[in-house]
């Protein structure tokens, strides 16, 4: 079995060690439980994207002390999703000194320590589940944003030789710059290890998979509902009021459609036709503001193209987070999107 047979059709965790509003035992202890990876299993699902903060394993003022406390929650989730057949992906989303939804504050491909910890924090959770085999994959970090891909290709490559050194065995997934853009796969650097899969994220085209999300100041001041499939209304009379915003132009007008989401996923079909190397759809969904039936047509036009490229996915996100599968009682939105992103 290849690997990526045990990760075709999977599901985000967002906003339970990750993402979360404040750092908090109560949500920690709540928000996902058992009977959520339960259901999530029932479903037909086959693997879960865990995403998770460092501040779970490791406080800024006490660098390098590690917290039992943090690992306690994933091998809750671990074992859940051993009991209920399910696979794991450890996505790191937040590291010391970067953050995705922070860039005016990150340090870390400037800082050295701060590379360090990170380094050293891998070496940790690779050392604490070296037992754990192919039912186990660690995503080095989420949605990097960097000028080019120059720093993060160093970097990833330290990571993976600090796994390495620990663990041999362990598949290690790799995202590109620019979060994790699909167009940028051919800046990666392919490294000579058979084990490393290559990730990226879909939220195309954003105007209407982000329509009216609150935290774009684009789609915010655009507030305007699309339709999928249809054509994209308001772009030339808004980018004439924004002319800030004029880079969306070319989305005027613009039927979408799968032979739209087709074009904009040709790099990946490119890198799967150039390196012949496993590919991953970490994130891929569709605001809870859109239509819903449009949200269901988008998924169900984007998982037909990656189950027709064997790429495997995982949807974001399964509670609340603006793109949620389920409500805040873990009771599900719409029982045939549940179908249409668990299908393998």
């Amino acid at each position: 079995m290849k690997i990526m047979d045990r990760y075709q059709a999977g599901i985000n965790l967002g906003g339970w060690i990750s993402q979360y509003r404040e750092y908090n035992f109560e949500h920690f202890d709540t928000f996902i439980q058992r009977k959520d990876i339960e259901q999530i299993a029932a479903w037909g699902f086959d693997h879960i994207r865990l995403p998770f903060d460092y501040p779970l394993f490791e406080d800024d003022a006490l660098p390098y002390q590690y917290k039992i406390d943090g690992f306690k929650y994933i091998d809750n989730c671990l074992n859940w999703c051993k009991e209920f057949g399910l696979n794991l992906v450890l996505d790191l989303h937040r590291a010391p000194g970067y953050s995705f939804d922070s860039l005016e504050n990150n340090t870390l491909f400037e800082d050295q320590k701060q590379q360090d910890r990170l380094i050293k924090l891998w070496e940790a959770i690779a050392g604490y589940y070296v037992n754990e085999r192919d039912n186990l994959l660690f995503e080095l970090l989420n949605e990097i944003v960097e000028p080019d891909s120059t720093r993060w290709n160093l970097l990833s490559k330290k990571l993976v030789a600090a796994i390495r050194a620990i663990d041999k065995e362990r598949y290690i997934i790799i995202g590109g710059n620019n979060y994790n853009a699909v167009s940028e796969l051919e800046n990666l650097d392919i490294l000579e290890d058979d084990r490393i899969i290559y990730n990226f994220h879909f939220y195309e085209p954003m105007v209407f998979t982000h329509q009216k999300a609150h935290w774009f100041e684009m789609t915010r001041l655009l507030d305007m509902e699309q339709n999928y499939p249809g054509k994209c209304v308001g772009i030339k009379e808004f980018c004439e009021k924004y002319p800030q915003f004029e880079s969306i132009m070319e989305m005027d007008n613009v039927t979408m459609d799968k032979s739209l989401l087709e074009s904009y996923l040709q790099p990946a079909i490119d890198f799967l036709n150039k390196t012949g190397k496993p590919l991953y759809c970490g994130e891929y969904g569709v605001i809870d503001h859109a239509p819903a039936q449009d949200r269901i047509n988008w998924h169900k036009d984007l998982i037909s193209i990656l189950k027709e490229l064997k790429i495997g996915r995982a949807c974001w996100s399964y509670k609340l987070m603006n793109f949620a599968i389920v409500d805040r009682n873990s009771q599900v939105v719409s029982e045939e999107l549940v179908k249409v992103i668990s299908d393998k």
